[in-house]
This record gives structure tokens, sequence and C-alpha cells, in this order.
């Protein structure tokens, strides 16, 4: 049976800085060893063995830095608290150590995966310090799942096409394409520098036609099947970027990228339809294993419901029924008794046709307000609700009551039908919203036989019904639980022909469009006879970017391909007829959605992926990224993998079996202290009071914890605020994994971002705690190596000593690797460094150390700061046996590789030996290096009992 690990990485490439991190690790189909046993590390751990450091635990809820652990005093013996920061940050020679191990990992392609691999074996994908985060965690289950013998598949690549490399090109005038290569250099330079173990042959790139190639072809598969149309429909457009954005790129009315203003604008797309795969997306979650709030968020966005849509009659201005109806949807028909007033979005279809004169113009320009704002901001509950009223009524067909119709836009024209029938009692939303427009609100549910209208709060939970009948309509459902009323309702309305049962779903279609230059080229032309389009054949993929000078948008929504004319002016190679290309290009979710499987066949020309090394490969087991790609990346990929399963591209339905959520990490504390308009120093909850005031920054050394607070160390009654923000440039709060590198090494940096604390909660970032995790470092070292000779170099061998080890070290070492392998096993990844922390304490205890200890400790510790020479462990002298005679009378230490000679002068000035050398014929040696040296001496001279 298969069993891998298989761990992917592809970041996003925004020229500056990295917009997003996606990081994948799967773990195959067999029950993995609860302990990692010395035999099996040393058997499986060729280059990874190293040295750490270690101090005490950290607890798994809490977020523990290596400064705090200086507190408790773990530093006794070191006997170096006070040396200079210069002399305590090089306490073992890193700067020697990392390089070094780094080009050996890339002369001799250390981590590369094979093409043909023993599937019998089991099988193990400009930055800030934010970043490294996720991959340190992964590098870490890669290493030890290769320790464990897995076949592990450890690749690196670049999602590098959209908007975010594109605005960096317009802003400099530089070509993307340029832009993109040289960041892709400096980002491979600097996750090299931290020592990660990628297999860079699986190098791969978004933006590579040999790539996009697939991408195109995904897209004329999804063409086929009709699930990949064209339409008009109200987007999203950002007229600062140029382009249309998806509605989970736009956050407050503005564009994710950039926070420019974004209307909505009626535009020709393309469209796929996802919607089709909604239930399917829905009902795999629930085998998942993913974070509950993930899916939530998923099930959220697709948002499927079951309910009824009814039809509203639009009365006349003498009361009479007109021949528009409008139609709306509701989860509790139930409460039909209870509407009082209709909702149209402001954008629905029927508004300009029923709206009166008299209302037109305040309609009018409600609907341009309402333009301006994105659907999240317009359902946000937190939000003051606004509306216009039309001027119209409509009919209630269950109570026979005339209720206006409204304009609002807190009802989306996206959503259902885009008309709501509003219920105040018993809808939050319609309640204020009834309350602020002063229109009736009537209770017609009760909770358990209970009246809460006196309350004046909206009720929107299950009950009895009440006021709930009409003799006109014949509709009784008073008394009845919401249920039993919800369903006669449903079989009422479709029995008068009012209505009729309906599920529906909040998940839109994806709009995969984008007026930008760089994005994967659309594969498709139009007829200019018939405007048909026309997708290209799939031997002539892939379809190239143009080369282009002026890549700006050109601002009238044309996309700026539209300017490489001889590119757009084609022939249809079955009509011959003129045609033109599709000058939209894909938006930048699109490479991302499959590179996972890419990675498996990285090379292939003739295929997506080859099925046996997708059957081999899938799923990707573990998944490490951001709660940000809950609805986007995410969602996008299960799509495209289903689609893609169904096709019989890929062998599993899910593309990600389990997911976990890092978290960020945040830039320093920065301490704020207040001054007055007088220039005194307040403290904050005065500050607040006074409501004028300056903010100034105090450096750490000056503040001091009190309590729950910080204060001024100088004047406690100064209480300060402390806060932190998610690391960028603006804030300039960004702290250079180069420098970490630099001054501390890249093992520190590792270590220190795994010890900060649980690796699913967000940290702060301190300095002051990779000192101490530094030192650490420093402290394993001198345990193992010995302490620095007079001239500030280290010894080539080691302490460690050939003895048995006694029973309380197997003990203290057992427990250690238990803790650690399920820690890793867990990603709980700081109380594994801590349960190491604890054993290095226990060893300073110790007089000898067991070189079987030692080794076995290295080993499990490798994964984490896998850069310190393994010569260090490997003595480079053995112990030799000396026989006299045939019979062993002591040993001696020698170097491997010996010569006789010279372990027989060893040997004659060995005290215990030479007593029986001293004064003795010696008829032969019998050497054999490495094993014994045995000196037969002549019978006639040997005195029995001498000495």
């Amino acid at each position: 049976m298969q069993t891998n690990v298989q761990i992917h990485l592809l970041p996003q490439l925004p020229p500056p800085s990295l917009r997003r991190t996606l990081l994948f690790s799967a773990y195959r189909r067999r029950p993995l060893q609860r302990h990692l046993t010395t035999a099996t590390a040393v058997k499986h751990s060729f280059h990874f063995r190293a040295y750490n450091c270690t101090s005490k635990a950290s607890s798994s809820t809490t977020s523990t830095t290596a400064s705090s652990i200086e507190d408790d005093g773990i530093e006794a013996g070191l006997g170096e608290i006070g040396e200079a920061k210069k002399q305590v940050r090089r306490a073992y020679p890193f700067d020697e150590i990392e390089p070094r191990w780094q080009r050996y990992w890339d002369e001799n392609r250390t981590f590369r995966t094979p093409d043909e691999i023993d599937t019998s074996k089991p099988n193990g994908a400009g930055l800030h310090v934010g970043h490294p985060l996720g991959y340190t965690a992964t590098d870490i289950l890669a290493r030890y799942k290769r320790m464990q013998g897995f076949n592990v598949l450890h690749p690196m690549g670049w999602d590098a096409f959209g908007l975010p490399a594109e605005q960096y090109a317009i802003e400099t005038g530089t070509h993307p394409k340029i832009t993109t290569l040289r960041n892709i250099d400096r980002f491979r330079s600097q996750l090299k520098s931290l020592g990660f173990s990628y297999d860079w042959d699986r190098e791969i790139s978004t933006t590579e036609p040999e790539y996009y190639k697939w991408t195109q072809w995904i897209f004329l598969q999804l063409l086929k099947r009709g699930l990949a149309y064209q339409a008009e429909v109200p987007v999203n457009w950002c007229p600062a970027l140029g382009t249309v954005l998806a509605n989970e790129e736009v956050v407050d009315g503005l564009s994710e990228r950039g926070g420019h203003p974004v209307i909505r604008k009626p535009m020709r797309q393309w469209i796929l339809r996802i919607t089709a795969y909604a239930d399917r997306l829905l009902e795999d979650l629930d085998d998942l294993d993913w974070p509950e709030s993930i899916k939530e968020m998923q099930r959220n966005w697709i948002g499927k419901s079951e309910g009824a849509e009814v039809k509203f009659s639009v009365l006349k201005t003498d009361g009479l029924d007109k021949d528009t109806n409008i139609t709306v949807y509701t989860t509790r028909p139930d409460t039909i008794f209870g509407v009082t007033y209709l909702v149209m979005a402001p954008e629905h279809f029927l508004l300009s046709s029923i709206v009166s004169e008299a209302q037109r113009t305040s309609v009018e320009e409600y609907k341009e307000l309402a333009s301006r704002k994105s659907e999240l901001e317009r359902t946000e509950l937190q939000k003051d609700k606004t509306g216009v009223f039309s001027g119209c009524y409509a009919r209630n067909p269950a109570s026979g009551e005339a209720i206006p119709i409204w304009i609002a836009d807190y009802v989306l024209g996206s959503y259902g039908t885009g008309a709501i029938m509003a219920v105040p009692a018993h809808d939050t939303r319609d309640h204020e919203f009834a309350l602020k427009y002063n229109i009736p609100i009537r209770w017609v549910v009760i909770p358990d036989g209970e009246n809460c209208s006196a309350s004046g709060k909206p009720y929107p939970g299950y009950g009895s019904l009440i006021n709930s009948s009409s003799p006109t309509s014949g509709l009784d459902i008073n008394g009845l639980p919401s249920k039993e009323a919800a369903s006669k309702v449903v079989e009422w309305v479709e029995k008068t022909s009012n209505g009729n049962i309906k599920v529906n779903y909040k998940l839109r279609d994806w709009l995969f469009a984008r007026q930008r230059y760089w994005g994967e080229p659309i594969p498709v032309i139009f007829l200019d006879a018939t405007g048909e389009g026309v997708p290209i054949a799939e031997a002539e993929l892939p379809l190239t970017l143009p080369e282009l000078d002026d890549f700006t948008p050109t601002g009238t929504g044309e996309p700026p391909l539209s300017k490489a004319v001889s590119w757009v002016r084609t022939m249809d190679p079955s009509s011959g007829m003129p045609a033109s290309r599709e000058t939209n290009t894909m938006p930048q979710w699109a490479g991302s959605c499959w590179y996972y499987l890419r990675f498996m066949d990285p090379k292939n020309s003739e295929a997506l992926v080859d099925k046996k090394k997708e059957m081999y490969w899938s799923p990707v087991d573990v998944y490490v990224g951001g709660a940000e790609h809950a609805v986007l990346h995410l969602l996008y990929s299960r799509f495209w993998h289903k689609v893609l399963y169904d096709i019989g591209v890929v062998s599993t339905k899910e593309p990600f079996k389990c997911v976990i959520n890092q978290g960020i990490i945040l830039g320093e504390v920065q301490y704020m202290a207040y001054r007055d308009p007088d220039g005194n120093l307040v403290s904050a909850e005065s500050a607040d009071l006074l409501g004028e005031h300056k903010e100034e920054s105090i450096p750490e050394e000056k503040v001091m914890k009190s309590g729950d607070s910080f204060v001024l160390k100088d004047n406690p009654n100064i209480r300060l605020v402390a806060r932190t923000h998610k690391m960028s440039k603006s804030r300039g709060n960004v702290i250079n994994p180069d420098d970490v590198v630099s001054e501390y090494g890249a093992d520190s940096l590792r270590l220190y971002e795994m010890f900060m604390g649980p690796l699913r909660d967000s940290k702060t970032w301190n300095t002051s705690g990779i000192e101490g995790v530094h030192r650490f470092l420093g402290r394993a070292w001198r345990l193992i190596v010995g302490s620095p000779l007079p001239n500030g170099a280290f010894r080539d061998g080691t302490v460690a000593v050939d003895e048995e080890p006694s029973m309380e070290q197997l003990r203290c070492l057992h427990k250690c690797i238990a803790k650690v392998t399920e820690e890793i096993e867990g990603t709980r990844f700081n109380t594994g460094i801590s349960a190491m922390m604890e054993f290095i304490n226990a060893a300073y205890k110790w007089d000898r150390l067991p070189r079987s200890i030692m080794e076995a400790f290295v080993l499990f510790l490798s994964p984490y700061a896998p850069h310190a020479n393994p010569s260090y462990l490997k003595e480079t002298t053995i112990i030799l046996p000396v026989q006299i005679n045939g019979k062993t009378r002591g040993t001696i230490r020698v170097e491997e590789a010996c010569k006789e000679e010279d372990a027989f002068k060893l040997a004659s000035l060995d005290e215990k030996l030479s007593k029986y050398l001293d004064g003795q014929t010696i008829k032969k040696r019998i050497y054999v290096p490495g094993k014994i040296l045995n000196v037969i001496l002549d019978r006639q001279n040997v005195k029995v009992g001498s000495r």
C-alpha cells in the first residue's frame, strides 16, 4: 500500500514584497511510528544531523519566548550572561556551518524527489520574518518524514501572475516579466538561506508558458462542459486599477489591493459556473479535517438555504392588481402574515418599470449611491440601514393587504430574486429599517406560547403562529408550530399559483475575466462576421502573451491587450474567417487553483499530470496557510479539482485532506505615551477623556509591567498603551529575515519562530526573544562539542563518551523522543522544542555524555535546526582492543586509519599494557585495522605471574 509525504509551496509573487504564502504538506496512507527510535533515526538521517539549543517548556496554549525563560533561571551554569551581545550571538559558528551545508545541499541535490520512486516505501511542498513561519513548519514535517523513511515531495514555486506584479510594474515602468524574474531570484535566495529542504528541480512559475499551457487547457475543458460562459452582469469595477474584481477582492467598498474605490458597473464578462458544484462543495466538507471555522466560512459563503419563492402582485394607483409580480425568496414562509413591506435591490430589473414618477429622481440618486458600495459593505449588520420609497404598493397574497415597496441596498440583486418580503417583528435588519422609516411591525411568531412583543426587540426564532389567518385567502396557520406552518404555506402558494418551493444559494458564479495585461490569455477567438466565440485548438496551446511596451490600463474598460493589434487580429483556422482574440486575461487565482498537481509531474509536456504519479502523491493531506484563503484559493481549488475528477484527470474528490491555519507574526510591541496640550505626560485613560493629545513612542527599556498594565519606569503613575500591528512596509514594522540570519543564523530564526507559541496562534515578534534562543543554541553546542579553545575556535570532535547510558539517561531520552514525536505530528512545535530544552537542562547535570544518547538527541532536534556539521557527532578515533597471546589485556584509543606500528607504540606506552610487553620478545603481531591488535610473545621469555 502506498504511503507518502508531499509538501507543496507556491507563494504568490507581488513585487516588491511577498503578498501571500500557501503551504502544503501531505501524509499518506499508513500509520506512522509513534516514537523515533535511534536506529530508525540513524538509518534515515542522511545529512540532517544538527546541534540545537534548548530551555524550559512553553505552554501549548500560551505564547512563550526565550527571553521569558531566562527569568526562570534556566541559564544557570552558562557563565555568559554578562557578555557583550556580539559575543553572546556568536555562541557557536553558525556563519561557517550554515553556508557550507546550503552549498552541499545545492550541489548534491539532497532533497530531490526522483521521478521513479519506490512505492513500497512510505512517502512523505522580499520576505519578512512573518513568512518563514509556515515554511519552517512544513520543512520540519518534511525532514521528520524523511527520517522516518518516507518518500517526500517538497517543492517550491511562484504564483506570479496578477494585480500585485502588474501594479508594481506600472508604477516603476518596468515590464512585469522583468520584475517577476528579479523577485523570484531574490525570494529563492532568501529561502535557501533559511535552509528549507525544497526539491528545486521541481520549481515552477505560473507565468511560464510551459505551465499556463495547462491552465488554458483546463479552461477549455470548462468551456466544453458549459462551465465557462459569457454574460453581461453587474461587476465590481475599480477605475484606479482598471479592472473587474471578484467580490472577495473588495473590502468595505475598496479594492483589496491598493485600497481604491470600487463601483458596480454592468459589463460583459467570462464567468465560471461554480454554482453547478455548490452541493458537492458543501457535502464534501464534512469529510475534511479542516478547522471548523474555515468549513463554516465556506458553508456561509455557499449559503445553501431551503425555502419558497412567493409572488406579490404590484398594485395600480386605484388599488387593483397590475400584470406585474415581484417574486421574493424566503426561508421563513411561516411568517408571511407578518410581512408589512417589500424591499427591492437598487439593481432589480423591474425597478424602473414600477417606480412612481414622483419618486423616480430620489430612486435614481439612491441607485447611484448604492453602486459605490461593495456587497459586503451593503450587507454589514452594523451599518445604518438606508432606503427610499418607490411610491408604489404590492399585495400580500396571504392577507390581501396593500404593503409599500421600498428600495434598500441591504438587499442584493445577486442573491435570491433581488427582492425580499420584510418581516420586521422577526428579522433584525427589517426591524431596524422599519423603526427608521415608521413602517408597521406585526408579531406572528411567539416562543413557547409567550408574548415577546413587549421587549421591543425582534424575535427571529421558531415558535407558534399567531395573527396568521385570512378568510379571503383561505390560509389559516394560527397555533401551528413554525415548521409545520411553513410547510402549509408552501403547499398553499403552490396550489394557488402564488409561488413554489425553492433551494437557493448565496454563492455566485465566479467572475473570471480581468482587464489586465499580466495574466494568462484566454484561449478563445471571436468571429468578426457573427461575434461567435470559438475556442482555439488544444494543439495550439499555449497561447502566449504578446510583448507590450505599454501595459497600463486603457481607462475605458478595454483591456491593455487590445493595444497589441497585430496579436489581436487573427483568423479562424477552421473557416478561414477573420477573427479577434479575447483581450481579457484570467484572474490571478487561475494558476494557483491546480499547481499542487503540477508539482507531482512538472516537466510533462504531454499531460497536466501523469495518472500514476497523481495516484501515488494525491491528495495533499496537510495544507498550512492563512485563513484569508478560505473563500478564495481553497474554494476555487476545490471547484477545479472536482471538475478534473469528473473528467478523469485526478483520482480524488478533494485536493487537500487537512488544513491548518497558521497565525500571523505581528510587529514588535509599540508602547505609546500621551501628552496633554501643555506638553505634560498623562496616563492613557486621561488621554481618552481629554480628547486632544499627542502620541509619543516610548523605548522598551523605559517600560515596565505593573499588574495588567505597562507603565513608565521613571513614573509608574503614567500608564501606557501597548499595541501591535501586522507587519507591513507602510507601518515601518517589517523585520527582514536577511538581517536576522546575518546576526543570529538561520537555525536561530527557525527555532525562534517555532518556539514563539502555538503555530495556529498570532504571535508578536520580540528581538530579545531570538537573542535568548540563540544563546540556547550555543549552550547545546558547547554541551556536545565542549568549551571553545583559547583561540576561540571549537575542537573538531565531541566530548561524548562511548559508554553505556544509565537507566536515568535512557528514561530522560525516551521521554523526550516520545514528546517531540507526538508534538511534531500534532504540529505543536513550540512544546516539542520545550521538551528538548528540558532534555538539555537535564544533560548539563550529567558527569558524562554517552554517545548513543547525544546522537539520538541531535537527530530528533535536526528537523528544527538542520545546519550543524554531522562530523562533530562522528569520532575519528576508535577504541581498539589489544590482546596478548590471544587474551584481551586492555584497550587503546586510535585514529580509524591508524597504522600497525603506530597502534603498537600506543599500546607500549599504555600503563596497563606495558607491564605485559616490557622486556619481552615479540614473536609476531596480528593487526586488523579498526578491529584488534594481537601481540604474540615468545613463550620461553614469558614469566607467568610477573609483576
